[in-house]
């Protein structure tokens, strides 16, 4: 077999335009840095481990503003009223961009200068951050409740029982509802799925082209632990963005355009809306930084100081086993791999099916996607919706909520990822020894998984809705204590009864007659007093009920970050079986199947699985112009069951196919140790290489 060249095994066929870029290539691939050695020597964007420290910024940055929106997807509900499906689909829709682009982008990386594309898909990332806080500037100030807020005191008896002679009969605000009201709403969504869509076109050459031109120029042995930190680094992106998260729902989402009087509300009443905007222009500010070093790093640049004696002695070995093995025929049947950098895009297209079920039909690398995918898939719906489910299980707040999974989840993550990482670098794992350390993790993440079935709260006591005080029947009806007033259809102001623990839709529905504020400076408690419907008629604190289970929201994060942690583990080394399982020529196509297929079968569907099962759990749905809108009340059981069964379901197909994985490489390894044993002519001379002690072939593998 001869001298391969080029980082991945490519050979040097390449336009004319690039032969000069080809001759310094294969320089540097010598040890010679082309055309000055000292002036490569004294730039620091010749360095690998620069580059790896610029693209751990950059992904943090860009997984900055992905994961900004999920920190706020319920905030973003309840202020353009949409639902968990189509905040779910709004979340997953910048994998629509990136599908599109992923493997084509990846598989013609070697003809492009892979450092300024990932600068300018960077640029468009945080043009798409600025794009998703447009909304907030174009629409107009949120209106908790649905009085006029000119006239305060018409805002304050807006919830109150009035007698239906000095008022009109209540009407749904939907018949104010205009033609400008409902166009306004559908430009206002529109806009965030076009900045998706951007956010994902742009985020396409970021993480393959860093992956590949990172493992093209790092020591093979350094690889694993290079990736680890890279992985680990990018994790702390979502970390930074629940703790950003959790901030700035902590202001007000008007804060720029506060009225003259004020707002009534804290954090913790169910129509708080926080400033949810102000983190996007902070991430894509970010984003914007961290991308002006790739304008500087070269196309190519040298190995690192071991890599030629380490890959003669890998080659060496590798060249004596492949051409004995079964492997062989194969490589001389199919070489379109190795062609396909001169191909055009047209006859890429023609040939790229064959090239798809070729890389598809490797066993591993299909089983180890596959079980990327069931993991995905449980962080996906993970990340979008355990704010929200958080907020609606334990009834904390949105900010508290983020600041858990920021402070607890993620650190645990990245902790993970880094032990996968050493472990693979430090123990030299092998094929076989990475499978079972990724088996025991999904293991050990399902059975974490299973006693979050039985922490919960149950549903609160909603009169009208889940709980029928007097003569009501059904939510339509009038019970007779407070027969006498007339309630907004629409209204939603909730308010608690601590006696019986039951809460109401407004004040007006618990027959309360007047409004008492009561506090000094900043905070203030609002509270309703001669309500007909309540035991001595109040007085009644404003806001829902606290949960009679609160306390269980440490305890439930303490097992969701262990799972997190454990899952985390099989990072790296299911990347390493992909890396090393495929042949160095199919490195950059196989990548590029595989975000691609993680894209497709994960982060694209997930979420909305994820949304339409937290919609089916709703029990209240609050109307906006004759269509549904935000849902105000889940069953909480319903919602724990099948949050949590999705999780599961995902972490079982997860652990299937690692348990599938584990027993073919088992199968492998017998196979390899019959050949061995098996004497063929001409190979008695080269049996001690492969029959001494077992280190060796675990060295190779790994």
């Amino acid at each position: 077999m001869g001298p391969r060249i080029g980082p991945m095994g490519e050979e040097p066929q390449m336009p004319d335009k690039d032969t000069k870029a080809m001759m310094n290539t294969e320089d540097t691939l010598r040890g010679k840095a082309s055309p000055n050695p000292q002036d490569l020597r004294r730039s620091v964007f010749y360095s690998i481990k620069f580059f790896i420290l610029c693209h751990s910024l950059l992904q943090l940055a860009q997984l900055m503003i992905s994961g900004y929106l999920k920190s706020s997807i319920s905030t973003v509900e309840k202020r353009f009223g949409l639902s968990s499906q189509t905040s779910g689909l709004l979340a997953s829709f910048n994998e629509v961009g990136n599908t599109a682009l992923i493997v084509f982008v990846s598989y013609f990386g070697s003809r492009v200068h892979r450092p300024r594309l990932i600068g300018c898909g960077a640029a468009l990332v945080a043009l798409a951050g600025l794009l998703m806080s447009l909304p907030h500037f174009i629409s107009e100030p949120y209106r908790y409740d649905r009085a006029s807020p000119v006239d305060m005191q018409q805002d304050f008896e807006a919830s109150l029982c009035q007698t239906e002679t000095l008022v009109p009969a209540p009407t749904p605000s939907n018949s104010s509802c205009s033609s400008y009201t409902e166009s306004h709403h559908l430009a206002v969504v529109g806009i965030m799925f076009m900045a998706q869509t951007l956010l994902g076109v742009g985020s396409v050459p970021i993480q393959p082209f860093g992956i590949s031109y990172i493992d093209d120029f790092a020591h093979n042995s350094n690889s694993p632990l290079y990736l680890g930190i890279l992985f680990a680094v990018t994790m702390m992106g979502p970390g930074m963005a629940y703790g950003l998260g959790g901030l700035m729902l902590r202001l007000y989402v008007d804060i720029d355009r506060m009225p003259e009087g004020g707002i009534n509300l804290t954090s913790k009443d169910p129509r708080w809306v926080g400033a949810w905007w102000l983190g996007f222009l902070i991430s894509a500010g970010a984003v914007a930084l961290a991308a002006i070093p790739y304008f500087f790093f070269p196309r190519e640049m040298p190995k690192e100081k071991h890599e030629l004696r380490f890959r003669r002695k890998v080659l060496a070995v590798s060249d004596s086993l492949v051409s004995k093995g079964e492997d062989s025929p194969s490589e001389k049947q199919d070489g379109l791999v190795q062609i396909a950098t001169d191909l055009t895009v047209i006859q890429f297209i023609k040939v790229f099916p064959r090239v798809l079920l070729r890389t598809l039909r490797h066993p591993i690398f299909l089983l180890v996607v596959l079980s990327q995918v069931c993991t995905s898939s449980m962080v996906a719906g993970m990340a979008t919706f355990l704010p929200k489910f958080l907020e609606r299980q334990f009834s904390v707040t949105a900010s508290y909520a983020n600041l858990l999974i920021g402070g607890i989840t993620i650190p645990s993550a990245i902790t993970g990822i880094v032990v996968g990482g050493i472990l693979v670098k430090r123990l030299h794992l092998g094929p076989m020894r990475c499978g079972a350390l990724c088996l025991l993790g999904a293991l050990f993440c399902l059975l974490l998984g299973l006693p979050l079935f039985f922490m919960g709260c149950p549903t609160h006591q909603i009169a009208g809705v889940t709980y029928q005080p007097g003569s009501l029947t059904g939510p339509e009806l009038v019970p007779a204590c407070r027969e006498h007033c007339s309630c907004p259809l629409d209204d939603f102001n909730p308010i608690c009864d601590p006696s019986t623990h039951v809460e109401y839709l407004t004040p007006c529905q618990a027959g309360c007659a007047s409004r008492v504020v009561q506090g000094a400076l900043d905070k203030s408690q609002v509270f309703y007093t001669n309500c007909s419907c309540v035991a001595g008629g109040g007085p009644v604190p404003a806001g829902s009920c606290d949960s009679a289970c609160s306390h269980l929201v440490l305890p439930f994060m303490f097992l969701v970050s262990l799972g997190a942690g454990l899952a985390s583990l099989t990072h790296t080394p299911s990347f390493m079986l992909i890396l090393r399982g495929v042949k160095k020529e199919d490195k950059t196509l196989a990548v590029g199947i595989q975000f691609m297929l993680l894209r497709v079968l994960a982060w694209m569907p997930s979420p909305v699985i994820h949304g339409s099962a937290i919609d089916t759990t709703c029990v209240y749905w609050a109307q906006s112009c004759g269509r549904r809108a935000v849902c105000r009340y889940y069953d909480h059981d319903l919602l724990r069951n099948r949050f949590v069964g999705l999780q599961v379901f995902f972490k079982t197909g997860s652990l299937a196919c690692f348990a599938l994985i584990l027993a073919i490489l088992r199968q492998q390894e017998k196979e390899e140790r019959t050949q061995v044993t098996v004497p063929i002519p001409g190979l008695q001379q080269q049996q001690p290489l492969v029959s001494g002690p077992e280190k060796k072939p675990e060295e190779y593998r790994a």
